[in-house]
């Protein structure tokens, strides 16, 4: 395993971001991160570009070219149930990111977190990642539902172009505490270049 050091930028996340390099990989997050901006809808599209399928067509990211790392929301909150997953491309081509991330809380969870389909500005365009550019998603580990249950992993797929197809080998998310309290309730967004954009969704329930 080893940690990409992506600059002083926002130096909490970036010691915890980690490159994703072969089946999956874990490492300590950072415990503070992005807050929540006011970021608007056009912000949150502004690198999107639908990828085609001809020559010189962007590639969708895999865990090879991905730094990842996920903060609580807020950083000083007692319970981690609002999360929030940054990548970032560490390679240096462009690359898309398809609709949203498979995410599955803790090792025996049954399914993947469903996704909150309004929180998708532009359905059916992915994100583009130039180079050294971020992504996020937000995460509600648990909404008040039943079956609460501890998950002390975080295993995050990549979509690719197809709806339901698979990019790469799954990424052990870095753990920004280290046990999750899940429930039935729990809820990911798509992929968005602004993070308040995607915390919006989450953090009013």
């Amino acid at each position: 395993m080893s940690v990409k050091s992506f600059g002083g930028r926002r130096t909490a996340v970036a010691a915890g971001l980690v490159l994703a390099l072969g089946g999956g990989i874990s490492a300590q997050a950072a415990t503070t991160g992005p807050r929540s901006d006011s970021s608007t809808t056009e912000a949150a599209v502004a690198h999107r570009s639908d990828a085609g399928g001809g020559k010189g067509a962007i590639a969708a990211c895999s865990q090879e070219a991905l730094g990842v790392s996920a903060v609580k929301e807020p950083a000083d909150s007692k319970e981690a149930r609002h999360l929030l997953l940054i990548v970032q491309n560490a390679g240096n081509k462009k690359c898309n990111l398809y609709r949203h991330p498979l995410l599955r809380l803790g090792a025996d969870a049954r399914t993947t977190v469903p996704v909150i389909e309004e929180s998708d500005p532009d359905p059916g365009v992915p994100v583009t990642l130039a180079p050294g550019q971020e992504a996020y998603d937000a995460v509600l580990v648990s909404g008040g539902a039943r079956d609460e249950y501890e998950a002390k992993s975080v295993t995050l797929g990549l979509q690719g172009r197809q709806p339901g197809s698979h990019v790469g080998r799954p990424i052990d998310v870095p753990m920004p505490v280290p046990t999750l309290y899940a429930d039935d309730g729990q809820l990911v967004t798509y992929w968005t270049t602004a993070s308040g954009f995607a915390l919006d969704f989450i953090m009013s329930k």
